[in-house]
């Protein structure tokens, strides 16, 4: 059993480190909050089908939406030309497509709202001295992920506009996994800069399982994508069997094999199942090691936080999935995700411990 050790250091709030910090963390929060509230309305254009309806990539002016009558029919009419509107929506009400005209352009706009709320602080922090050395490059890395994600959600975007009536599964997840590693980013570095005590781990091993944990998360993650790409949601409705077995006939049908992973909707929805017990088995099994090893430590306490958080999203996606997905329920399975992913990031952030003081604080 390993003891527990605290640190005795007094550092007074008021010092202008320990303000820079707090403001920082501050700051990252209000991000994180963004990017899981861009994520959600992500899905919920998803849902209703409305991705599709901005036809061009106008990074600046697009923020501003059609504003006469001439503006709203001359959009109409780009959005008449795709697939979808074609194959699915043909007839298609000027008023029914201002409705998915706006949960796409809501999308966009809080998308570069995140983009503008990280730019201009870290802007701030950067130039009047505010940032410690070590977070320059973490926090730029982050930012340019963010400039490379607008790039990655046009990918996706202009993958339905030509020959599809909707997106490509393929960049609909990698778009979805880049957004979640934004966030597992923005997370880690907000945690490292809390004051806390410190508490060594229960064993050397822990932090390594706790990293693989959240490698899991993203994983699922990536494969939710996977299933919401193709609506393989919407088949196989049944739990715990699917296609009446637990594990059915007919995986990897699909010449070459590798190709069921991302196409097959049998294998998807298998594979997603699966990895979401596996999640489970390992954050269980780390919670009664922690409890074990380490009992009435932030550790394990916050080991058994997330056992409960998966529990509780396995739950909303059978009940998601039994439903044949409404969005409601679909959108909470989606947000509790990035739950899920941000209890995993901070349960490993806390077994490192919080980024090192500077020498003057001591």
């Amino acid at each position: 059993m390993s003891t527990a050790t605290f640190e005795t250091v007094d550092v007074s709030a008021d010092e202008p480190y320990a303000r820079n910090r707090f403001a920082i963390r501050v700051w990252l929060t209000v991000v994180a909050i963004m990017v899981v509230s861009l994520v959600v309305v992500g899905g919920a254009t998803r849902l209703t089908e409305s991705g599709l309806s901005i036809t061009e990539w106008k990074p600046i002016h697009g923020v501003v939406p059609p504003l006469s009558a001439a503006e709203w029919q001359e959009e109409f009419e780009l959005y008449k030309r795709i697939p979808q509107y074609q194959e699915i929506n043909r007839g298609m009400s000027l008023d029914a497509f201002k409705t998915i005209y706006w949960w796409e352009w809501a999308h966009r706009l809080l998308a570069r709202g995140v983009g503008i709320v990280f730019a201009l602080p870290l802007a701030f922090f950067w130039l009047t001295g505010r940032l410690e050395p070590f977070l320059k490059p973490r926090l730029s890395a982050v930012l340019a992920l963010g400039a490379v994600q607008g790039g990655i959600g046009w990918w996706m975007v202009s993958s339905g506009l030509v020959e599809r009536t909707d997106v490509s599964q393929y960049r609909l997840a990698t778009h979805l996994t880049i957004a979640s590693i934004i966030l597992a980013s923005t997370v880690w570095i907000a945690d490292g800069l809390k004051r806390r005590s410190i508490v060594a781990p229960p064993t050397a091993g822990s932090l390594p399982v706790a990293l693989f944990i959240v490698g899991l998360a993203l994983l699922q993650i990536y494969l939710g994508g996977l299933v919401a790409g193709l609506n393989a949601g919407l088949i196989y409705n049944t739990w715990p069997l699917i296609d009446g077995a637990f594990i059915p006939s007919g995986l990897f049908a699909m010449e070459p094999a590798w190709r069921s992973l991302f196409e097959d909707y049998l294998t998807v929805q298998f594979m997603h199942r699966m990895t979401a017990y596996t999640l489970f088995a390992v954050v269980l099994i780390h919670a009664l090691a922690a409890q074990r090893l380490s009992p009435g430590t932030r550790h394990s306490r916050s080991a058994w936080i997330l056992v409960g958080a998966v529990l509780v999203q396995a739950l909303i996606g059978i009940t998601t999935l039994l439903l044949v997905v409404p969005i409601g329920w679909a959108l909470l399975h989606q947000l509790f995700g990035m739950v899920v992913l941000i209890l995993a990031v901070a349960h490993a952030r806390g077994l490192k411990g919080e980024y090192p003081r500077p020498a003057f604080a001591y």
